[in-house]
Order: C-alpha cells, then structure tokens, then sequence
C-alpha cells in the first residue's frame, strides 16, 4: 500500500470525496447540513400526517440555498455542474424522497422545459422567480390512461383565433395543487406541444391526492383544463413532439440516479449505528458474521451505484451522456436502493418499521421512486432495444 493512501473510511470506502471538486463538496455539505439543521427532526412527522406544512416556505428555503434550477445558465439559476446537482439531490433525498422530489420537480421538470424550449420571454418572467423559490412550478405530462405511454395522450389543445384553448387532465403530479405556474404537454393538429399555463387561468383546477402510502411528505394533484383559454404565446415555440417532454423526463431521471442512492445510504447508516448498539447474545449485533455480510453489501451496493451517479455526471458535463446511460442508472440504482432498504429493515428487525427510524419512510418512498419518470419495465426495454437493435414496447 502507498504511503499515500488515505485511511479507509466506513462512510467513504471508495474515497469518492477524491474524484469531486472542492465546490462540489461544499454544494454537498451546504445541503447535508440544511437538511439536518431544518428538516431531519420533522420529516418524519410529515410524512407520519400526509402533509407538507409549509411548502411555499421550503421553496423559499430551497431557492436561498441555490439547489433550484442549480444545473441551469443564467436567469438567477447557480450554473452549477451535473455533479454538484446530483450530489444535492443525494443529500436531499438521504432526507426524504419528496423533499428531493420538490426540487427535481421545480428545478429538473418545470424550469428546465422552459430554459430548453421556452422563449425568452417565458425565461424571464418565470425562471428568476422558480430559482429564488418564489414561484412554484410542476410538469404536467403523465395522464390517468397514459403513463408509460404518453404519445397516447387524451388532453388536448386547439386553435381557437389567435388563442389556444386546453382541455384534459394530468395525474400523480408534484407541485401540483400548490404550484403558480404548469408546463402542461398536450396533441394539437400538430403534433405534441407543450405550453406555460399560469395556474390562475380561468379554467384550470388541481386536486391534491391524498391516502398516499408513499411520498407522503409531498404534494402530488390531479390538474383539471376546462376550456383553459391561453393566448398564441403560450406554446413551447422549442418543443415540437415528444422527444422535448421526454428531454425532460431524462433531467430529472439524473437527479433520481444520484438520490435513490441517497435514501440507501441514510438506510446503511442507519443500520450500522443500529447494529453497533443493538445488544443480543451478549453482544452488538454488528459482531455477527450474517449483520456484517447484510452491511458489508449494503456498502458495495451503496458505493457502486454512487460511483455509477458520479461516471455519469462527468459524462453530463462533457455533454456525451446517452439517454440509454440515463436509463442504465435510474433502473441500476432505484432498484439496488429499495433491496438495500429493505436488508436495513431486517438489521433494525421490529424498530425497521417504526417511524422513529428512516428506513421503513425510504423503503415505501422508493416504491414510487421506483415506478416515476420511467419504470423499471420501460428502461429495461429502453436498454433492451440499445443492446439488441429491436424495439419491444409493443407485443
């Protein structure tokens, strides 16, 4: 071994912190130290009532903290890296699914469709104020009938004059109930357009879900368009078919592949400090051959998909990075963080399903995490069609 070499750390054991910026490790440690100092004692409690008790609040928190809109150029947004961004929604969803999910939603979803696709008058009406967390945005893509395939989407909008009028629904969107503006994807004679909705528009309802057993400390609507009346500049002049609303969707898978691992790692955490005091036989647990195989792969698990988050920020940030890698890491990592979550539970044993512990709060979060922005059935397609050359979405 090299003089050299750092001493092997449990929390680091691949000494990843070695690969990123010293700004990226201070973006990670700003947003690791909100978390404990504003929302770690609560979220709990959020989650336990269903409810978001001030969202508008947190936004606002979040904007000061510079995480929304963070990966963006200009308009109040940080321009900070890929890596940065995904290192933020690591710590943020080390905290809870639905916090990183606000800010993936604000910052991945809404903002970005109208730095990508919107004009510059939509840039700066609405891009400054998401970024200061004075405005909220949500993206409405995903109907009631159409969720894997949106191309079959219902919702509609039509010329009327020199106005667009917008009819349909959108389901199971974050922000929803709570957000001033929409980016709202809807067929036109067109084809698939998407438009900036205000909220307030005569016309436009959401209704908040409720009886959640996941994300439930987030806010997630169904959005109701009666006739929303828009005028001629409403429309994404930038996206034109589906490919921009899915340009979209592969943002936020980014930011996914970075947080899942976040929820496992609080999840590891968690069952090593458990385990170190846990007494049984005589003895912590941890001193136990079968609870050092759990951790021990629960590290490797935790660790590889980081080190697949981080090759794949670099790669984002050479502007190389492949909608097929995105796929690769969101179905990799979402589904190697719910195993790790659910072997952390057997470590803490009965304490693994109270709330007085994160793991069982993760474990049914990442359930939705697990099905949002893709599932795991169509990246495996997505990477099945990349591999073979022969697309399988249809039977």
């Amino acid at each position: 071994m090299s003089d050299s070499a750092a001493a092997f750390s449990a929390r680091d054991p691949l000494n990843l912190d070695a690969g990123f910026s010293d700004e990226e490790k201070a973006v990670r440690d700003t947003v690791r130290r909100f978390c404990r100092d504003h929302i770690d004692a609560h979220v709990g409690e959020w989650f336990d009532q269903g409810r978001l008790p001030d969202p508008r609040g947190l936004t606002r928190q979040l904007g000061r903290l510079g995480v929304l809109g963070m990966h963006l150029e200009g308009y109040g947004c940080a321009g900070a890296s890929a890596t940065a961004y995904g290192l933020a929604c690591t710590e943020l969803e080390a905290c809870d699914s639905g916090i990183r999910s606000l800010m993936s939603v604000q910052g991945s979803l809404a903002m970005y469709a109208i730095w990508r696709h919107g004009s510059e008058d939509h840039k700066r009406q609405w891009l400054p104020a998401m970024a200061a967390g004075e405005a909220i945005g949500c993206f409405g893509l995903t109907e009631p009938d159409h969720g894997s395939d949106p191309s079959g989407m219902s919702t509609r909008a039509r010329r009327d004059g020199g106005d667009w009028v917008l009819s349909g629904g959108k389901m199971w969107i974050t922000n929803g109930s709570i957000a001033d503006v929409a980016v709202v994807w809807a067929s036109t004679d067109d084809g698939i357009r998407g438009f900036v909705v205000p909220t307030d528009s005569p016309g436009f309802a959401a209704n908040e879900i409720t009886r959640k057993l996941s994300l439930r400390a987030s806010i997630t609507a169904e959005l109701v368009f009666d006739e929303v009346r828009l005028p001629a500049e409403a429309v994404l002049p930038d996206a034109r078919g589906l490919g921009a609303a899915l340009r979209c969707l592969n943002e936020a898978r980014f930011g996914i592949i970075w947080g899942s691992m976040g929820a496992a790692r609080s999840c590891l955490d968690t069952a090593i400090d458990y385990a170190g005091t846990r007494v049984q036989f005589g003895r912590p647990i941890a001193g136990f051959q079968l609870t050092q195989q759990k951790l021990a792969d629960m590290a490797v698990t935790v660790h590889r998909g980081l080190l697949l988050a981080a090759h794949l920020g670099r790669l984002k940030e050479a502007g190389t990075l492949r909608p097929e890698q995105v796929s690769f890491g969101k179905l990799n990592n979402v589904r190697d963080a719910l195993e790790v979550c659910r072997t952390a539970r057997t470590i803490l044993g009965a304490n693994g399903i109270s709330l007085e512990y994160p793991v069982i709060r993760h474990m049914t979060n990442l359930e939705s995490v697990l099905t949002y922005e893709g599932t795991s059935e169509m990246h495996t397609l997505v990477l099945g069609q990349a591999l073979t050359g022969i697309a399988a979405f249809r039977g």
